[in-house]
């Protein structure tokens, strides 16, 4: 039964290559009522057409090669200008405290009434950290709460003043950050236990 399977496989496949040589010989027949020379002349219009449709295809693919590359200078360009200038929001903002600082430091050197250089520094110090709340920092509320090592950076451990303190943060050495919702510094604090 096997041979028979594979003589009718033989067959089929003899079929077939038969049907693709007829195919072919269709194809290369002249045309009725044509000559070799008309169908040379149309053939070679033929590949004419091609060549065109080929070299519109090649041309298109250049452009669009060309554009892309100049769109990917571009980018990178304005990538690289864009963290060279990406703080200078930040720092039009800051250049007004930095100038209340310098008047303040001028103010100190021939002011003898200190509680005036007092108000002043503590008037310099609210317009900072407004205009840092302005830019989307936000300080880490730490004292006396949970120890969240999301949050905080233990430093030590001493023992509790209070029962309730215990586990807790019972002073903060620096602050910590947000920049919005991400954390900039986290708060170095020192535990109770």
């Amino acid at each position: 039964m096997a041979r028979k399977d594979n003589s009718e496989v033989k067959e089929n496949q003899t079929e077939t290559h038969k049907d693709k040589q007829q195919s072919k010989s269709q194809k290369h027949k002249p045309a009725a009522g044509k000559t070799p020379d008309e169908e040379i002349e149309i053939l070679k219009s033929q590949i004419a057409l091609e060549e065109q449709k080929y070299n519109e295809s090649q041309d298109k693919y250049l452009r669009l090669s060309a554009e892309f590359d100049n769109y990917r200078k571009r980018t990178l360009k304005e990538k690289s200008d864009l963290l060279k200038t990406a703080g200078e929001d930040t720092i039009i903002k800051v250049l007004p405290v930095l100038d209340d600082f310098e008047r303040a430091m001028a103010a100190m050197q021939t002011s003898k009434d200190i509680e005036a250089v007092k108000d002043g520094i503590t008037l310099i110090y609210n317009k900072l950290k407004e205009t840092l709340t302005q830019l989307g920092i936000k300080e880490i509320e730490s004292l006396n709460l949970e120890f969240n090592t999301d949050l905080h950076e233990a430093i030590t451990k001493i023992p509790a003043p209070s029962e309730e303190l215990k586990g807790k943060v019972v002073d903060v050495v620096q602050k910590g950050y947000y920049l919005h919702d991400k954390i900039l510094r986290f708060s170095k604090v020192v535990i109770g236990e």
